[in-house]
This record gives structure tokens, sequence and C-alpha cells, in this order.
């Protein structure tokens, strides 16, 4: 009989001692914080009110506790948690309302974001997609038991649905979230409540494309409470912002043409239809990796500047220099209808790259002008020179005409030589003789011939010194081609010098 009533008595002992009270449990740090790396479960070690910045892990090494006793072994399970939280009865309960004894004090929801990819960033529509993960965890006044009383039993799974659940959405999203939701939420035994889910965001960003393809840009994605106030709902930075960068940095998995940078988060109030709200908005910097730009846009123009710059080797009398300037022009039309469709038709500031093709441009527009110029001013100057062709072709006539009034009077004065006042006979006498009936050299003869022939080369002289002897406009031409072209490059030189400085200068 005594050892029945000994037994007893350590029983009764053990049953008592084994019920503390659930508000001194939930105020008493329990465990330190831990954060298992697979993701399945987890547990809060201290509320996460006393420290802001921790991380819960999944399960508590150090929480090494035997729960057999004797010959006796711990045989409690999930389901006796549940009868315990008696959450058949009280699940419309759970769900209805916000999760505290208190109705005045605010609920703090802590939230973690990871990025995990970054998907596409669409200038011209201005938005930008990403894939996140995001963890928020608060505590649950409703759902607290004894861990050691349960087989040490930390977390329990519960279905999504069956508890309250915050109200989050993001601001700058427009389009539904089409990433699987979690089907299970997380509760520990000190009370408090883990919500995982990954993301699919489709959200707004205002795109800075001044200094594209060398820009970066900051995305905002800021989560608030769709109906709940400040007074009602406080959403806070669930991790120091050092830890979510380096996270997002590792995990990381698709950045398409971006380098991801940094992750920043600032917590502000916003009054929304006159309804005050809490705010934590996370800042995405990411850098564009320009390469392929440089490769397909903005080194083709140059080279087309090179070539316009190389044309001025072509000479402007065949006419290929100018057809060759327009297809230069046209190809970086077309360069510029392509650059249409990548930027955003509305913008703060014209992009560094459109003036950098209207500069190239211009440019080219200038050289196809004083071509055009040029070869106007050559075509003058071989009118003029025609015209004095012409001139000096009705002097030679003249000369001619006088030559043969000459030698006709000095024929008169021949009377041994009247046969040559013939008209055909004075232009060519030694045509219309027979070979044997030569006429006679004379002294008056030979003057006549040596005189016609001094005419003649006088006469030949003049005309091959006109045609040498460039004209006016067209030593006009090899000036201003001169001019131009050193006016053309030193401008091409500074233009470009100036956009890539623009280019690589910091932002202020």
């Amino acid at each position: 009989m005594f050892p029945g009533i000994l037994f007893l008595l350590l029983l009764t002992a053990g049953s008592i001692s084994s019920q503390p009270d659930l508000q001194d449990l939930a105020d008493s740090p329990l465990f330190n914080s831990s954060f298992d790396e697979d993701g399945s479960t987890f547990f809060f070690s201290s509320p996460p009110m006393a420290r802001p910045n921790f991380y819960p892990k999944l399960h508590n090494p150090s929480n090494n506790t035997d729960f057999t006793s004797g010959e006796e072994s711990c045989n409690k399970s999930h389901w006796d948690i549940i009868q315990h939280l008696n959450l058949k009865e009280i699940k419309d309960k759970l769900t209805l309302i916000r999760p505290t004894r208190d109705s005045k004090k605010a609920t703090e929801v802590y939230l973690d974001l990871l990025l995990y990819a970054i998907l596409d960033v669409k200038e011209k529509e201005q938005k930008f997609v990403s894939y996140i993960w995001v963890d928020m965890w608060w505590f649950n006044d409703l759902l607290r038991w004894d861990a050691d009383e349960y087989c040490g039993i930390n977390s329990l799974p519960l279905p999504t649905k069956l508890l309250w659940q915050p109200d989050i959405t993001v601001e700058e999203r427009t389009e539904k979230d089409k990433a699987t939701q979690s089907p299970y939420i997380h509760v520990q035994s000190n009370g408090s409540v883990l919500l995982r889910n990954d993301m699919v965001l489709v959200t707004i960003c205002k795109m800075q494309v001044y200094k594209f393809p060398f820009d970066t840009q900051s995305c905002a994605l800021s989560f608030k409470s769709v109906i709940h106030g400040e007074e009602e709902m406080v959403l806070l930075r669930g991790s120091d912002k050092e830890s979510t960068r380096e996270w997002s940095h590792d995990m990381i998995r698709t950045q398409s043409d971006w380098l991801f940078i940094d992750i920043e988060s600032t917590n502000k109030t916003v009054n929304n239809f006159y309804i005050t709200q809490s705010v934590l908005s996370y800042t995405i910097t990411m850098k564009r990796r320009p390469i392929l730009y440089v490769v397909n846009f903005i080194l083709p123009v140059l080279l087309f500047l090179c070539l316009d710059l190389a044309s001025f080797m072509i000479s402007e009398r065949g006419g290929e220099k100018l057809g060759f300037k327009v297809t230069v022009l046209l190809a970086v039309t077309v360069m510029q209808l392509i650059l249409n469709d990548i930027l955003p038709s509305s913008s703060d500031r014209i992009p560094l790259i459109a003036i950098y093709c209207i500069g190239i441009f211009g440019l080219m527009m200038l050289s196809l002008l004083e071509t055009m110029l040029v070869m106007y001013l050559l075509e003058r100057d071989s009118e003029l020179q025609d015209n004095e062709a012409g001139k000096d072709q009705s002097l030679g006539e003249d000369l001619q005409e006088k030559t043969d009034k000459a030698r006709v009077h000095i024929c008169l004065k021949d009377v041994g030589a009247l046969l040559c006042c013939d008209r055909s006979s004075v232009a060519t006498p030694r045509e219309l003789l027979p070979a044997g009936k030569q006429p006679i050299h004379s002294p008056l003869t030979e003057e006549t011939h040596d005189f016609e022939t001094e005419v003649l080369k006088a006469l030949s002289l003049l005309l091959s010194s006109r045609n040498e002897e460039p004209g006016y406009w067209t030593r006009m031409t090899r000036k201003i081609n001169r001019a131009f072209f050193i006016f053309y490059f030193v401008t091409a030189v500074v233009f470009l010098a100036s956009m890539f400085h623009k280019w690589n200068e910091e932002d202020v």
C-alpha cells in the first residue's frame, strides 16, 4: 500500500509541475532562435518583439531532452496538440479575427524578402518581372502549448485556410500572382506563426533610361495591408539589410541581362483613402549588362560614321560619292527605328543614346549637303569652261578667216602666183595640184606659210592653257572640302568624347 501511495504522490506532483502558465511561457525565452536550411519546419526561440532582427530556424540543436521516463516512453503526437488547442471548435474564430487577446494592440507582422530571379525588365512598358520568396511571421495568442508536455514537439503544420493571415498586397503589382500558394502554415509552441510563399510579380517600375544602355535601375516592391490600418497591423523588417543582400546574392538564379547590385528596405506610414497604414518597401537595385547593345547598336553606328569620313577620298565628278553617303545615312535611320522600339515613349530626359544617334545623323546630313554643294559648284565651273571653249572656237575661226584673207592678199601681190587665188587652192594648194606640177617655192609663199604656222601655234597654245588650268569654282571646292573635312573630324571627336564622358559619369 505504501508504494502505491508514493507512486500517486509522484504522479500528482509531476502533472502539476508540467503545466506552467501559458502567459509566463509566452513571455519567457525558451530557446535560441535558429533556422534550418531545408525550409520544411521552423522554431522561434523568443518573441520577435524583443529581437526584431532574428530569423526563425527550424530546430533547436540544444534541445536534447530525453522524454523516456523509466520503462514508459512519450507517445504524444500532433493530433494530441490539436485536441489540446481545440482547433475543431475554434477554427472559425481563428480565421475571422486577428489572433490577439487585446484588440487595442496592433499585430506586428515581420516580413523578409529574398530575390530569387530577375525574369524580365520591359523598358517600353516600364514593367519589372521578378520571382521572389516572401517569409512572414507573427504571433497568435490563441495557439500555444508546452513543448515539454508533448514530447518536445515545437512545430505544428496546419492548413493555410485554417488560420488568420495578414492581407498583404504589393502596391506596384499590375497582374495577378501566377505562382502556387503554400498550402500549409507553421505554428510554434510559443504562438509564433510562419507563412512562406514564392511569388512571380509583374510590377510597375519607372525606368530612368537617360544612360541607356549603361543605366542602373531601382524598382520598389511596397508591401502593405489591404484594409487594416496602422492601429491594427504594423509591418516590420524581419532581417537586417546585410543579411537580405547576402541571401539574395547567394540564392539568385537568373538575372536576364541585368546584374543584381543591392536590396534595401524602409518602413513608412502612408495615408490611403483616409486610412493610415504601415508600409514596408523593398528597393531592388540592378545594373544593365551593356555589352550586347554596344556590339549590336553603338559600334555599328560608329562604323557608319567612319565610313562617312572615309568617303571624302571619293571624287565628286563620278556621282558615286553622293549615292554612297545617302546609303550610309539610310542605314543610321534604320538603327534609329530599332532604338524607337526599345526605349519608352515617355521619359523625363532625352536618352543619351538618342542624342548619340541624332548627333551622328546630323553630321552625316551636313556631309551630304556639303557634297551636294561641291557637285553644284563643279557643275557650274564645267558650264563656264564649256562657254569659254565655245568662245575660243569662234576666236579660232576668226583667226583662220583672217589668215586666209592675208594669204589671199599676199597671193594677189605675187603676179606669178595668180593661180593660188582660188579659195580651194588657198586652203590646200599641195593637194589640188598634180604631183609633177607642184608650184615653185618662192620667198612669198614661204613667208605666208611661216605666218600661218605661227598663228596656229599661238591658237593651240591658248586653247591648251585654258584646258589645263582649273576653273575658279574648282579651286574653291578643293578649299571647301579641306576645311569641311577638318571641321567634320574635330566635331565628331569632340561629340563622341562628350557622349562617352556623359555615359561614364556618376549619377548625382
